[in-house]
């Protein structure tokens, strides 16, 4: 068995609100077992990292997802971990995974990753796993998939040390994130009463950054109901929905579409059933981020305004919201853990940044329920959500040795709640 030596953890609390450099810290050493045994798993790691992405696990699969379970739950059992299957709390879903292990310290520490993508079935046989360069390719490959496999394979290398300074470890492996969480709400609310940090396995950005803000998300559903007709014959008989949808589009239109505040884009469009009927039915989809949770409320009085006012007579509109995740706001408990993780790269010689983005993620719940927590832990990444995604191999490593040091210390001395 090897032994990790856990390195001395003098670290000044910074408290600065800025969320672009790091501040200075004083170099550490780094832990030379630590960051051996992490490079030993390089290989295993990228192993496990393409058998899981050749597997698709798309949100609405749950035959695929509790495929992906069945690969990672030996796995688990085998470092020590006790490992219980939670059915999801809505339909058509796979089951989340929730893993503990038990230790002798003081700090409960909850890790969540998740295994659901945005991909169909079919993208993993369509365009599998595959490396070129210092890259890894295939759907889910960033996210989130190497953040799960990161996740293990920190644990692994706590149990081959035989590091027990914590008083709880809970890995959650969930299956609908990228829905917002519809199947795991509930667990993961339950989950942030017993945890005194959460730690979030999305990929860090590009160059190398860690997470401490995002922004909230929601989509909005406009619906516009009309009257059908023959296209050819009666056409003025009808009250055309999709003409409608357009006019509500462009008035909607009056919001950013990128950038760091409130953005809103139209994300879907559905439209009509035959070439020769005019249409009596049309909806699109309005995706809405925010930093500012106020915000939801100003776009949804434009909505609401301009659906009370439709421009072809017949139809009737109306504006539906289905909200995802809360804002995760950049706070001094996030900015302590931020600087923590920076004190621990640079035992690497290396410098971490940090930042935020739009995408949504369980770590604004964390941060909504006043646990401090810290996102985007797992390997570099990029490209989410579109055939270009991507994760550097080079990240693997020093991102690994970077979760499993924050575990170490926060098990030892975790952030007060």
């Amino acid at each position: 068995m090897k032994t990790v030596r856990l390195a001395a953890v003098g670290l000044g609390v910074a408290l600065a609100m800025a969320a672009s450099a790091a501040p200075a810290a004083e170099p550490r050493a780094r832990d030379e077992a630590l960051w051996t045994a992490a490079k030993d798993l390089i290989g295993e790691q990228t192993a496990l990292l393409g058998q899981i992405v050749n597997i698709d696990s798309g949100t609405s699969n749950a035959e695929g997802g509790r495929i992906v379970a069945e690969v990672l739950t030996p796995k688990l059992k085998k470092i020590g971990m006790t490992v219980q299957r939670v059915p999801a709390e809505a339909d058509g879903l796979a089951d989340n995974l929730v893993a503990r292990i038990q230790g002798q310290g003081r700090g409960r520490i909850l890790m969540i990753g998740h295994l659901d993508t945005v991909f169909e079935k079919g993208e993993a046989a369509r365009r599998p796993f595959r490396v070129d360069g210092d890259r890894a390719y295939g759907p889910g490959v960033a996210d989130e998939k190497g953040g799960v496999v990161q996740g293990l394979m920190a644990l692994r290398l706590l149990s081959d040390a035989g590091f027990t300074d914590f008083a709880e470890i809970v890995f959650l492996i969930e299956s609908s994130e990228e829905m917002g969480s519809p199947g795991s709400r509930q667990l993961i609310d339950g989950l942030l009463t017993e945890a005194d940090v959460e730690l979030n396995l999305e990929p860090g950005d590009a160059p190398d950054s860690v997470t401490v803000w995002r922004k909230g998300s929601a989509t909005y559903t406009i619906a516009v109901k009309g009257r059908a007709a023959h296209a050819g014959i009666a056409p003025e008989e009808g009250h055309n929905a999709a003409v409608e949808l357009i006019n509500q589009l462009r008035a909607n239109s009056v919001f950013p579409t990128s950038g760091t505040g409130l953005t809103a884009n139209i994300t879907t469009i559905k439209a009509g059933v035959r070439h020769n009927i005019i249409p009596d039915a049309a909806e699109a989809q309005i995706n809405v981020r925010v930093r500012d949770m106020a915000d939801f409320a100003r776009v949804e009085k434009v909505f609401q305004a301009n659906a009370d006012k439709p421009r072809v007579p017949g139809t009737t509109v109306t504006v539906t919201r289905r909200s995802a995740y809360p804002a995760m706001p950049l706070t001094p408990a996030t900015e302590e853990l931020a600087n923590r993780a920076a004190a621990i790269y640079g035992e690497l010689g290396l410098t971490l940044g940090r930042g935020g983005n739009g995408g949504a993620s369980e770590s604004a719940l964390a941060a909504y329920a006043g646990v401090p927590a810290l996102d985007g832990l797992g390997p570099v990444g990029g490209g989410s959500h579109s055939e270009d995604e991507y994760l550097e191999l080079n990240s693997l490593t020093p991102r690994l040795y970077l979760l499993a040091r924050l575990l170490m210390e926060l098990g030892a001395g975790p952030p007060p709640r």
